[in-house]
């Protein structure tokens, strides 16, 4: 691999997790994207109640993600060869850890409507 492309990542992604689940969280990815975009614009400001929930489901978020990826790999926390894995093992803890909070987040504010003061 000479150049770190986009089609490159794709592929690689693809052939870790399987073609149709790399679209799946892709597509689910994008959706809850979409959703917390417009609970923002909609709500024009941050609950900060919403918000500390929010921050405190992200060690699960971490813990989960890294469960998800070494359970899809196959591999185990014993393969963790050197620094370089150690560093993609918590941008993974980093993602599940903020994809869950903005998911918590985008939950509570589409199922409870908007905060009144």
């Amino acid at each position: 691999m000479n150049e770190l492309t986009l089609e490159t990542m794709i592929a690689v992604f693809e052939e870790m997790f399987g073609r149709g689940l790399f679209w799946v969280m892709v597509a689910v990815a994008l959706a809850i994207t979409v959703a917390y975009i417009y609970v923002l614009v909609r709500d024009r400001a941050m609950s900060m109640r919403k918000f500390l929930w929010a921050q405190l489901s992200m060690p699960f978020g971490a813990v989960a993600a890294v469960l998800f990826v070494q359970a899809i790999t196959d591999s185990g926390f014993r393969d963790i060869g050197g620094p370089v894995d150690l560093i993609v093992l918590l941008g993974v803890a980093a993602l599940g850890a903020g994809g869950l909070s903005i998911l918590v987040y985008t939950g509570q504010s589409l199922l409870r409507g908007k905060e009144t003061a």
